[in-house]
């Protein structure tokens, strides 16, 4: 059998939440008052087919997690770049959760074939491990599926394992419902699947979920005939015997799917759907899993979800999830997988883009400045830090700059940072330009960690005179170590800069000039100096394009003119390693040594590259080596998976 395995976990800001991660309640499904945990996706598109959570002190008033963004890193867990039909399941030792969903984007592949499920298991129900599995590559009897939806789980007391069950379809046949045994590890397959139910009409039936009560297995699913709504079918055994009853269950003349059944602490049995059609959920109730009413009245959300299903948590884990994602609300990004120990590439765990890089003398450290990504159409509003001795390993020191709570003037598209260090009357300052609003702001503190205070206006917010195109974004400060001047670079489309006044928070309108290399730059502006020149790096060509890369030029000044050498091009795509984006760099010298490293993004790997255009914002922070030849021009980068060695 194929697997892909990944395992994946976040890093914690300094200490914070450290509770978050101890062992589940073994006794959450028996608690007298439990809470409810909500799994659910919200419907078509990169960043929508993707896992979400909510909770409910009472199982009717749901809030979501993590400001209803995804809190699994779709990117990573997914072959397709998607994920939906999420299941979730306690385990028999009452710590263990299992979730399970289809591996299906059909904003970008549509309906099928699919041929991915995907398996997942957790103690905390914030660190989850993964694996893919194909069905029809997995087993050759069913090397002809082309669709495999909606999977769900759970335990067979018979066999002693967790049973997979989920509907498939061949050619233009009707979807059958078929199931097979996890291994032990939760990680794949085991057994070759079996049909478990079939529509007595010959019609398809897709999206089951099985509940047991007084002796029986009731499997609840989706019919495609007349009234195309919910049926169930009941057995005294699990895996055989279901016998249909022909009668609709849900409450509605509209089209709906995704049953999900489960039993309140009030003795109750919760139905609830998705009124796809409508964009609406309905929930309904019952005492004998025969006859529903709807209780919509009693239902609160703050989303809309898609396809979900609700299992029962302790009060304590509860809290501890909302602890843990709303802290710092969306701030947190996505779980993303841990590199191999040999690997530093990407050096972040998570989704982050435009690195800007620095070495502290006040602390003796290095820090790390990108823009916090995996937002759809780059829409995050916070910046972060993280800082690190070795350049290989890094800490979260978590949020240093929220655009809603602190910048008066901008609260949207928090991007391309840039910073420096000045010594002031003795004393270290922290001087950070970023991008909000597509205008450049800049914020200011006495420590690389903050906290920063923002100066209360932007200081770009128009384009130069004679500009036409373009965007005010990419900021680039730069400390001239001939002169101790700093300057200021910025622009998409175009490359401007300026002097800054002595105050750090200004520019001299005087000196401002457009020092655009030639066509080839498009944005992110990096410079640096070395051994008599400065040197001017830019990204061609879009974020979201494969062939994003990196060129650069020489000047005999800090305001040009650029030099620009007809092989110039010096970090660009290797397809053979699955490294697709590279761009948007900056470069740090290791303090008294002339050893160089680029910093960059690229998009995630392996999965970006088959994302399509929103790779652009699902991108990773790596580290390479930065070597020059003896005439002093910059070396062609590899760009590697390994990272510093």
């Amino acid at each position: 059998m194929k697997k892909i395995s990944m395992r994946y976990s976040i890093l914690l800001v300094a200490g914070l939440f450290s509770s978050v991660l101890s062992p589940l309640s073994a006794n959450a499904q028996t608690a007298d008052k439990p809470a409810y945990l909500f799994a659910y996706f919200t419907g078509n598109g990169p960043a929508r087919e993707a896992i979400r959570f909510a909770l409910s002190d009472d199982g009717y008033s749901y809030k979501a997690l993590n400001n209803n963004e995804p809190v699994l890193n779709t990117a990573a867990i997914s072959v397709t770049g998607g994920v939906r039909d999420p299941h979730i399941l306690r385990g028999e030792d009452g710590k263990t959760v299992y979730m399970v969903a289809t591996d299906m984007q059909v904003a970008k592949y549509g309906w099928g074939p699919n041929h991915g499920l995907v398996m997942m298991k957790s103690t905390d129900l914030i660190n989850w491990e993964a694996h893919q599995v194909n069905v029809p590559k997995t087993f050759a009897k069913f090397k002809d599926a082309n669709r495999v939806w909606a999977p769900q789980t759970i335990y067979d007391p018979k066999v002693k394992k967790y049973m997979l069950y989920w509907s498939m379809r061949f050619g233009e046949g009707a979807d059958i419902i078929y199931y097979a045994y996890a291994n032990k590890d939760f990680s794949g397959l085991e057994t070759e699947p079996k049909q478990l139910f079939f529509s007595p009409d010959k019609q398809a039936c897709i999206d089951g979920d099985i509940i047991f009560k007084d002796g029986k297995y009731h499997l609840f699913y989706k019919t495609e005939g007349s009234g195309k709504g919910i049926k169930k079918a009941v057995s005294s055994k699990l895996t055989s015997g279901y016998v249909a009853q022909d009668k609709y269950l849900q409450q509605t003349t509209d089209p709906v799917e995704g049953a999900g059944i489960f039993k309140h602490h009030n003795g109750k049995y919760i139905l609830m759907y998705d009124v796809y059609t409508k964009g609406r959920y309905q929930f309904t109730e019952s005492d004998d899993l025969e006859n529903f009413k709807v209780i919509d009245q009693k239902v609160n959300m703050d989303f809309q979800p898609r396809h979900g299903t609700v299992m029962v948590v302790s009060k304590d884990e509860a809290t501890r999830l909302t602890k843990y994602w709303d802290t710092l609300g969306s701030f947190k990004t996505p779980v993303q997988p841990l590199a191999k120990a040999s690997e530093h590439n990407p050096v972040l765990n998570g989704f982050y883009a435009d690195p800007e890089i620095i070495y502290a003398k006040k602390t003796g450290l290095y820090y790390l400045y990108p823009t916090s990504d995996g937002f759809t159409g780059w829409a995050g509003t916070y910046f972060k830090t993280f800082s690190s001795p070795d350049l290989k390993n890094w800490k979260d020191e978590g949020l240093i700059l929220n655009l809603p709570e602190q910048v008066s003037w901008a609260n949207r598209n928090a991007w391309a940072p840039t910073i420096t260090e000045k010594k002031v009357k003795g004393k270290y300052k922290y001087y950070y330009y970023y991008t909000a609003a597509q205008k450049i702001g800049v914020a200011v503190a006495e420590h690389p960690t903050g906290p920063f205070v923002d100066s209360g206006k932007p200081l770009i917010a128009e384009k130069p005179r004679g500009i036409k195109g373009g965007q005010e974004i990419d900021p680039d400060v730069f400390t001239d170590p001939v002169s101790g001047k700093s300057y200021l670079y910025w622009g998409n489309g175009y490359l401007a800069a300026a002097l800054l006044k002595p105050d750090m928070i200004s520019i001299d309108q005087s000196t401002l000039k457009i020092i655009t290399p030639d066509k080839t730059f498009r944005e992110g502006a990096e410079v640096f100096y070395r051994k008599g020149k400065y040197y001017f790096l830019w990204s061609e060509n879009d974020t979201r394009s494969e062939d994003y890369r990196v060129r650069y030029g020489t000047s005999d000044s800090p305001l040009g003119k650029i030099r620009v050498a007809d092989n110039n091009l010096i970090l660009s795509k290797d397809p053979e390693k699955g490294i697709y984006g590279t761009g948007h760099n900056s470069v740090i010298q290791v303090p008294g040594t002339d050893e160089w490293y680029i910093v960059y993004h690229r998009f995630t790997v392996p999965h970006g590259i088959k994302m399509g255009s929103a790779a652009g914002y699902h991108r990773e922070v790596c580290i390479d080596k930065l070597d020059f030849g003896a005439d002093g021009q910059i070396t062609k980068v590899t760009p590697t998976l390994e990272g510093i060695k």
